[in-house]
This record gives C-alpha cells, sequence and structure tokens, in this order.
C-alpha cells in the first residue's frame, strides 16, 4: 500500500454521508479550515437552518492563521458570503471537539434557544469524530453531519500542505477509540483495513498529531 492508498483509506472512513436536510441549527465546528464556513454559508443560502453558530477560539495549528480565533474568522467569512450578522453566533472559547458542543449548548440556554435538532458542519475527515462526540454530549439533539464534498486530492490541494492532511487524518483516527475509552465519545465501530492503513502511516512517520501516553490499540472498539 501507497502512502496515499492508507490516506484514502482513512479519509474513507471518516465520510458519513448523512442525507441534508433542514434543521433548527448549523454549528460549524472550528479548525484550521476555512471551508466549513464557507460550506456553512451555503447551506444557509439554500435553507437549511435560519441561524449559524461557530464555535472555537484557537489550537496551535490555528493560531497563526486565524489571530482573531476559528469562530470570529469564520463568522467574517460567512457574512462576505451573504449571510446576514443576525445570522451567526459565535462561542469564542472552545478548545476541542467536546467544549464545542458543551459551549454552544451553554451559549444557546443563555439565550433561551433550544433547538431540537442541527447540522454539524466540520472538515470532510472530522465528521465521524464530531458525530461520535455529540451523540456523548448531547444526545437528545436530533443531528445531521456535513462537509464540503471533496476528494482527498482535492481538499490537499484546496489546504496546500499533504503532510499536514496526513498527520491530521491518523491524528482524528486515533482519537476515535482514545475519546471512546476516556468517555468523551460514543464508541464507533472501525474494521481492520482502517486499523492498518492507520498502523502503516503512523510507521511512517505521520505522527505530529497523535496523542502521547495514551492507548493507541483499537481492539476494544
Amino acid at each position: 500500500m501507497s502512502v496515499m492508498d492508507d490516506a484514502q483509506i482513512l479519509w474513507d472512513y471518516h465520510q458519513l454521508h448523512h442525507e441534508p436536510r433542514n434543521t433548527d441549527i448549523g454549528i460549524g465546528l472550528g479548525s484550521h479550515d476555512i471551508g466549513v464556513a464557507e460550506h456553512a454559508a451555503e447551506l444557509w443560502h439554500k435553507g437549511r437552518f435560519p441561524l449559524i453558530v461557530f464555535t472555537g477560539a484557537n489550537a496551535p495549528t490555528t493560531v497563526q492563521v486565524f489571530p482573531h480565533g476559528e469562530a470570529v474568522h469564520y463568522a467574517e467569512r460567512a457574512r462576505e458570503l451573504g449571510v446576514p450578522a443576525d445570522a451567526i453566533l459565535t462561542e469564542t472559547r472552545a478548545t476541542n471537539t467536546g467544549e464545542n458542543f458543551t459551549l454552544t449548548r451553554e451559549l444557546l440556554d443563555a439565550l433561551g434557544i433550544h433547538p431540537a435538532s442541527a447540522t454539524i458542519i466540520s472538515r470532510p475527515y472530522q465528521q465521524r469524530r464530531a458525530y461520535a462526540t455529540a451523540r456523548k454530549l448531547w444526545p437528545e439533539l436530533d443531528f445531521v453531519c456535513s462537509a464540503r464534498a471533496q476528494s482527498l486530492d482535492g481538499y490537499i490541494a484546496a489546504i496546500g500542505d499533504v503532510d499536514r492532511v496526513l498527520n491530521m487524518l491518523v491524528g482524528d483516527t486515533q482519537r476515535i477509540w482514545v475519546y471512546a475509552d476516556a468517555g468523551f465519545a460514543e464508541k464507533q465501530a472501525i474494521d481492520e483495513r482502517t486499523v492498518s492503513a492507520y498502523d502503516r502511516l503512523r510507521g511512517r512517520g505521520y505522527t505530529s498529531r497523535i496523542i502521547p501516553d495514551l492507548p493507541i490499540d483499537p481492539a476494544s472498539m
């Protein structure tokens, strides 16, 4: 298997292919990828939801790209794309996916907004982790996951950094079982083909996004 063959296996594993539908709100998860904001704006213009909450402070991988915080820059981009300011809320404290949901919920509760359904918008390869996290932390929320439809090659071209994308793919895959084992997310099935691709990429040095000193064996999944 080549590096890109293994990366494609991981990429495919994280795609959920949920059927789009109208929901009460959209929740755009902060990251290094401005495409999340652009996809959220596209969905808003299609009438999928009347309100977008962008959530995210900064991570080491985003502080230089989005110095004012991920949610702030996402909101700016959405407004540039024609989403009115009164259709956007920003949650600016979250530093991980779990906080994206818990702090978004706190913000909405404080405003008296109690959605029954949501569209969760993320990077393409974050969909499964977002799904597992939301299922654990906001189980009564009826939601679908959505990401811009892109091939792995197209996504790498858009980001402009193949090593960054492959390291993020490996890191997100590890987090599927590490976070479930820690109680942060719902367990997800993972097949041997995906585990083998993960192991090979990790063995080839794609480890910058690996969580150290935590279990890496998905045998319990």
